[in-house]
C-alpha cells in the first residue's frame, strides 16, 4: 500500500509570517492543504478538506465545530504517523490546548507533519511513498 507525500513547511512561516502577511487567509489555505495531505497520504483516512475549513470558519458561529475540527486534524496526523510506520507523537489534546495559546496548533501540527516527511527523507510533494500496513 502506498500514499502521496505532502510538503514539508517551515513551522514559523506557517504559524506567524504567512498568516500575518495575508491577514489570516494563509491559515485557511494551510488547514485545507494539511487535511488534503492526510487524505492523499492514506486513503483510509476519511476527511473532506473543504468541510474542515468550513468548520473552522463558519462553524465558529456555533462555537464548537472549530475545536472539534482541530482535534480531529490532530488525530489524522497521528494516524498518518502510524501509517508511516512511526510511533505516533502527535497529540490532538495538545493541539486543542495550543489553539488558545496564540494559535500555536499550526506550528505544532506542521512540526509533526514534517517529522513524517523526514522519515521518508523529504520526498517531493505528491511522490508515492510506501505505507506500513
Amino acid at each position: 500500500m502506498s500514499g502521496h507525500a505532502g510538503k514539508p513547511r517551515n513551522v514559523f512561516l506557517v504559524w506567524l509570517v504567512w498568516p500575518l502577511i495575508t491577514l489570516g487567509i494563509y491559515h485557511l489555505v494551510w488547514y485545507y492543504k494539511v487535511n488534503r495531505e492526510a487524505r492523499d497520504f492514506d486513503q483510509r483516512i476519511e476527511v473532506s478538506p473543504g468541510l474542515a475549513v468550513v468548520a473552522i470558519t463558519i462553524g465558529a458561529l456555533v462555537i464548537v465545530p472549530p475545536f472539534v475540527s482541530v482535534f480531529n486534524t490532530g488525530q489524522r496526523i497521528a494516524r498518518m504517523q502510524r501509517s508511516a510506520g512511526m510511533q505516533p507523537t502527535c497529540n490532538p489534546w495538545i493541539g486543542l490546548i495550543l489553539v488558545f495559546l496564540f494559535s500555536l496548533h499550526s506550528l505544532y501540527y506542521q512540526h509533526e507533519l514534517n517529522q513524517i516527511w523526514e522519515h521518508y527523507r523529504n520526498p517531493v510533494e505528491g511522490e508515492q511513498v510506501p505505507l506500513a500496513v
